[in-house]
């Protein structure tokens, strides 16, 4: 074996092989460069406990898979795909030597699926696993059961550059860390004076240009995606003809990719721009200068709407230092930020991990093929997010791919597709129906960038056509077209199925994309020739002028979830009759409190959004009571017809209600009729069907129906509506529902001649009385009328029979004759 240079990770491998004599897992912390990548895995390979085993080592990306395992090969003398092979979507290196294999995330996954236990492997190595991708952290939580309960002999080695080992120890039973400070020349850290402000691309040839005239040797340019490398590559080609430009991002062809790793053949000045690709364990060749934009580009879900966005956001400081890492690998750097040391000083300190802020569909899927209903079940260094979880189990089951949380045939049947849910249900609905190479090609448009404009509009269609055109005349757009035609080919390969160059029908489009995303299903809306409601509930609206509006119906595949509405940025017109497969009927009874009426129609609906509907003739009487009950709980017994006696009377039932437990009066307070709607009013509404129905029901009759007939007289004798008084008057009783004393508001000459205050309840509650002026103002308020006309009577009269001279004001009230009436003239 053609050992490396001496490389900082080397001091390492003796505490690293006793560590996995006696322990499961090992963390390793260390910089980028310090080799671990590619000498820890060729280093353990031949210790006693992975005899006839081999290594499988975990890499998150593509490029940088394939970058490791040729690297490896290198130092052993061979060919990739002998000792050391890679296995990335799509694309196979190994063969039956191979003992080191490097895979890319979904491949692990998939390893773990086929076989639980491993068989023959020894040593799965988690590297650059600071990235906290979703499918590292589920592949660790899986690989950490299969050692748990299946594979005590299996060993884990996590790599990382940036993440805080100790903390992850912690989380990892307390896995012992083993650190490499890493060989990393001084760089020289250059900052702005202040940030700038324009368009990225044109600030950043500013500052290459800058960079190129300061410092000598090869430049490596962080941008957040491959938009902005593409417009800055531009304005540099004309700013710098001699400089060698490469552009550096996943969706290039292999050959670009590694043109940008390797030095100019023709010995000139390099400058490579690149996304956050470039900050994994990729060596690219005579970097001495960085220039760091500052900014990067990531999908955001939100599981309130089930959809994502890309994000161009700031990069975090670990993220920051590690880029700037990149100019020192060699010898001394320089690395130029374009941003102020103010910003600098309000970076976040590390990016949060991809579980938190995920579309977790595959995820979730992959746990039901693995037989775990609860996630919680599983050790996640980061619990996946509940409001997360509970969308993509709407997503699975939308797809028919999960039930009550088990994988169903469907299910099953869609892991067998390297790619989302969503796609993997699109081909395989599509292969049923003789669609797959249609299938192929909207799947491979939906997963790459897209090629046409945002003028173009967002019908899919036109870029089935534009791939149609170039692949059958291979006349423009050959970058984007070429890397899409590529995948499309794969996607023919597996579903065997060959290329197809005529135009489909421009409802099949349609039909694939609601295979894919059947929630997002979009029906016009009425008056409106932009805005439509999705099957899911969530509106949304084309962009002023595309060429799809005024469709009726839309299949929609990508869109932001907006603030109030969502952007429709990819759809396409869908004949809704060829879903008539998912099409079902429901009975809709419901109370409409805008126009206040009974609604009760028969409708075939498509999830939320209704196809058709029809008015319904006979309700079920349970069903309308239950509604018109819901109505009132809704809207409040107002909606009936309530007068001042019928409130009394539910104020003297309640007022005996608390007065009297023992008897045990009925609930009639407004909470307790209703919780009890059913019972008492049910069997009235028979001819309710709008709010003024409620008004002509004879609530007080039936309120009356709560009290049994011994009640009735109990409620007459204990809490009487009026009271007899001295004038010989009847004079009306006011109580109140929580029991308070009841008021008797009476004008003070009729009280003349009675001594005591009088009482309800069988003489238990006195009465309040309210002794009114004749102008029937209260001129006293008391339960003690005897206290009254003994100690405030004479005050009172004295004062009053100035004001009414008319009305009678007798020095002895116990004695003087009640009245209701003024004095009568002497003659």
């Amino acid at each position: 074996m053609s050992l490396p240079e001496p490389l900082p990770i080397f001091d390492l491998i003796p505490d690293l092989k006793a560590d996995f004599a006696a322990a499961g897992t090992v963390i390793v912390e260390a910089p980028p460069g310090a080799g671990k990548s590619t000498v820890l895995p060729l280093e353990l390979l031949h210790e006693s406990w992975l005899e006839g085993q081999k290594i499988v080592m975990l890499q998150p990306r593509r490029l940088a898979a394939k970058a490791v395992a040729a690297r490896m090969s290198e130092v052993l003398g061979e060919k990739v795909g002998e000792t050391v092979g890679y296995r990335v979507r799509f694309d196979t290196q190994v063969s039956s030597k191979t003992r080191i294999e490097v895979v890319t995330e979904g491949i692990l996954t998939r390893i773990l699926q086929n076989d639980p236990e491993l068989s023959g492997v020894g040593l799965v190595i988690f590297d650059e696993f600071h990235e906290r991708s979703l499918q590292a952290d589920l592949s660790l939580a899986l690989c950490r059961e299969v050692q748990q309960v299946l594979r005590e002999d299996l060993r884990l080695l996590i790599m990382s550059a940036t993440l805080d080992g100790a903390a992850l120890s912690r989380l990892l039973d307390d896995a012992p860390v083993r650190t490499s400070l890493g060989r990393s020349y001084p760089i020289e850290v250059r900052y702005l004076p202040r940030d700038l402000e324009g368009p990225l691309p044109a600030l950043t040839a500013g500052v290459v240009s800058r960079a190129l005239e300061e410092e000598a040797g090869d430049v490596l340019v962080f941008l957040p995606g491959s938009w902005e490398i593409q417009r800055t590559l531009a304005l540099l080609s004309e700013r710098h003809p001699q400089i060698s430009l490469h552009a550096l991002y996943g969706e290039l062809p292999q050959a670009a990719q590694q043109a940008a790793l390797l030095p100019d053949p023709a010995g000139r000045r390099k400058v490579v721009l690149a996304t956050t690709i470039a900050e994994t364990s990729l060596t690219i060749v005579g970097i001495r200068v960085v220039i760091d934009s500052g900014y990067t580009r990531i999908a955001r879900f939100d599981p309130r709407s089930g959809l994502s966005r890309l994000e161009t956001v700031r990069i975090t400081l670990d993220a920051a230092n590690q880029r700037a890492g990149r100019a020192g690998r060699l010898g001394p750097g320089v690395c130029y930020r374009m941003w102020s040391s103010n910003t600098q000083n309000q970076l976040l300190s590390s990016r949060l991990p991809e579980i938190q802020e995920a579309d977790l569909a595959p995820l979730l899927l992959d746990l039901a093929q693995w037989g775990v209903k609860n996630p919680a079940d599983l050790c996640w260094l980061t619990p996946p997010p509940q409001a997360a979880l509970k969308q993509a189990k709407e997503v699975l089951e939308n797809l028919g791919a999960v039930a009550e949380g088990n994988i169903t045939p469907r299910g099953k049947a869609l892991l067998k597709y390297p790619t989302h849910p969503r796609l993997a249900h699109l081909l395989l609905e599509a292969e049923s129906v003789g669609l797959g190479a249609l299938a192929a090609d909207v799947a491979a448009l939906l997963e790459e960038r897209d090629p046409l404009t945002r003028e173009a509009g967002s019908d899919v269609f036109l870029r089935v056509e534009a791939l149609r055109h170039w692949r059958s005349r291979k006349s423009g757009g050959e970058g984007a077209l070429k890397r899409i035609e590529r995948l499309a080919l794969q996607w023919r390969r597996l579903l065997k199925v060959p290329e197809e160059n005529r135009m489909p029908r421009h409802e099949q489009v349609g039909l694939l994309l609601a295979w894919a995303y059947p929630e997002r299903v979009a029906k016009l809306r009425e008056g409106d020739h932009l805005r439509y409601r999705l099957a899911q509930g969530k509106g949304v609206k084309l962009k002023d002028h595309d060429p799809l509006q005024g469709e009726p119906w839309l299949a929609v595949a990508h869109l932001d979830s907006g603030t109030d509405e969502g952007r429709i940025h990819l759809a396409s017109p869908l004949n809704i009759q060829d879903l008539t497969a998912d099409f079902r009927t429901q009975d809709v009874l419901q109370w409409d409190s805008r126009t206040g009426t009974l609604v009760a129609r028969r409708e075939i609906r498509y999830l939320e959004l209704v196809i058709e509907s029809t008015r319904l003739q006979d309700i079920p009487e349970d069903q309308k009571v239950q509604v018109l009950c819901q109505a009132l709980r809704s809207e409040g017994l107002h909606l009936l017809h309530w007068t001042e006696d019928t409130r009394q009377w539910q104020a003297r039932v309640e007022s005996l209600r608390l007065w009297r437990p023992e008897e045990e009066w009925p609930d009639v307070s407004d909470q307790g009729l209703l919780d009890t709607l059913e019972s008492w009013l049910g069997g009235f509404l028979q001819g309710v069907r709008k709010r003024e129905d409620f008004q002509k029901l004879d609530l007080p009759n039936i309120l009356l129906g709560l009290l049994p007939w011994e009640k009735l007289q109990l409620l007459e004798d204990f809490a009487p509506k009026s009271l007899e008084v001295p004038s010989g008057f009847k004079i009306k009783v006011q109580y109140f529902a929580d029991g308070s004393t009841p008021v008797l508001a009476v004008k003070l000459q009729e009280m003349f001649g009675l001594l005591d205050t009088p009482a309800v309840n069988a003489g238990r509650n006195r009465v309040l009385l309210h002794l009114l002026s004749p102008a029937r103002r209260p001129v006293q308020v008391t339960q003690d009328l005897r206290s009254f006309w003994q100690n405030t009577y004479p005050e009172v009269r004295k004062e009053l029979r100035i004001r009414y001279p008319k009305h009678p004001w007798p020095e002895d009230p116990w004695t003087a004759t009640a009245t209701r009436s003024v004095k009568r003239r002497e003659h």
